[in-house]
């Protein structure tokens, strides 16, 4: 088996990545949205609206803040 993010030989530590840089570089890819999961949820789709609208809101008042 060779690791999913390097090809190298894996490690049984590390298993299925070859290291812990590339486990972490694989989790930071999940951490950052790189990766997902598809869903056909539609709650799924309406938790993400609403998480957009709120992270949007925030970032407008982060914003506004600023420029007092």
């Amino acid at each position: 088996m060779s690791c999913p993010m390097c090809s190298k030989e894996t490690d049984k530590k590390y298993r299925p990545f070859c290291s812990k840089r590339c486990a972490d570089l694989d989790l930071g890819k999940w951490m950052s949205g790189d990766y997902a999961v598809a869903s056909q949820d539609e709650d799924d789709a309406d938790e993400l609206v609403q998480e957009l609208d709120r992270a949007m809101r925030e970032r407008a008042e982060e914003d506004t803040s600023k420029l007092h």
